[in-house]
Parts: C-alpha cells; sequence; structure tokens
C-alpha cells in the first residue's frame, strides 16, 4: 500500500463499544467520511477497516468500525495514522493542493535562495504552517498564506517560491 495519504489520526477511545474519536485532517473536518474505508497504521502495519457507523460529537467527530467491538480493541487503534488511497481523494482541482502533494518541495525564496524542503504543515487556528528543513537541518516555520508569504506552488515542478527572507 504505497500510494497512501493520511488524512487523519485517531485519537482516542469513546465508551466502552469500541468506538473512536478522529482527528480529521479534511477540511471540513467530515470529509474524512468520503474517503472510506480507511487504512489504519497499527504496529507498523497498515490494516483496512470498513467504518459502521459514525457520529458527530461536540465539535469532532466518532466512528465505530466493523470488527472493533470493545474498548481494549479500539484502545490498541488510538494514535494510528488514518489513510486513504490517492485514487479515494480525486483531483484537488485547479490552482489547489492537498497537503501530501507539498511533502518533498523543494523551497526557494524570491531572491532564488534555496530554503530547504517542505517536512510537514500544520494546521494552527490563524493559518496553515510550512515545515522547511534545510540540508543543515535547520528548521523554518512559515506561514501558508497565499499571495503574502507563498508566492508560487508548482508540484509538477517540485517547487514552492516563498516572500521569505533566508535569515528569518
Amino acid at each position: 500500500m504505497t500510494d497512501l495519504v493520511v488524512v487523519g489520526r485517531v485519537g482516542g477511545v469513546f465508551g466502552t463499544r469500541g468506538w473512536l474519536r478522529i482527528q480529521s485532517y479534511t477540511r471540513p473536518l467530515e470529509n474524512i467520511l468520503d474517503y472510506a474505508p480507511w487504512s489504519l497504521r497499527v504496529d507498523g502495519e497498515w490494516r483496512r477497516f470498513e467504518l459502521a457507523d459514525v457520529r458527530r460529537h461536540h465539535r469532532g467527530l466518532i466512528v465505530a468500525l466493523h470488527g472493533v467491538v470493545d474498548r481494549d480493541q479500539a484502545a490498541a487503534l488510538v494514535h494510528a495514522d488514518i489513510a486513504v488511497t490517492r485514487a479515494q481523494l480525486g483531483d484537488a482541482g485547479p490552482a489547489a493542493w492537498f497537503w501530501a502533494d507539498l511533502i518533498g518541495l523543494a523551497v526557494t525564496n524570491l531572491g532564488g535562495v534555496p530554503l530547504g524542503r517542505v517536512r510537514g504543515l500544520y494546521d494552527t487556528a490563524a493559518h496553515d504552517v510550512l515545515q522547511i528543513t534545510d540540508a543543515d537541518g535547520r528548521e523554518r516555520l512559515i506561514p501558508f498564506v497565499r499571495d503574502v508569504y507563498v508566492v508560487d506552488v508548482d508540484v509538477a515542478g517540485g517547487t514552492l517560491t516563498v516572500d521569505w527572507h533566508p535569515d528569518d
């Protein structure tokens, strides 16, 4: 299963009948439900699960998976990554990307100075943040704000251009 894209994580157990709290990386968070079945990384191995039921709970989601019927089975899945195949995601659309598409892109600033590669992205209350790591292991966190800091994204070309000083 090499074409998997992580779209969420199991955040914890809910109740005694095997329900799980889900941390969705999709926007809106309910979109994760459109991509079933899921693959969960358990002890380093990907295992496929079908959704049995789903509910909104406060501001999040709880789900029941087929074959997970008690709290102990659910607890074994806590912190597991939730992934789907790239084909399940479909096309992001014009001028849109999935986070997974940005991982590994070479980042340069407007002056052409290489800043490193995209290692990860984070969702914060204000905006998404790019985690950039250079060849020396130096890390930069750059707000993913289009037309302010992020000037151009060329997924096909493998590059991302930012308005960012190399010393920041």
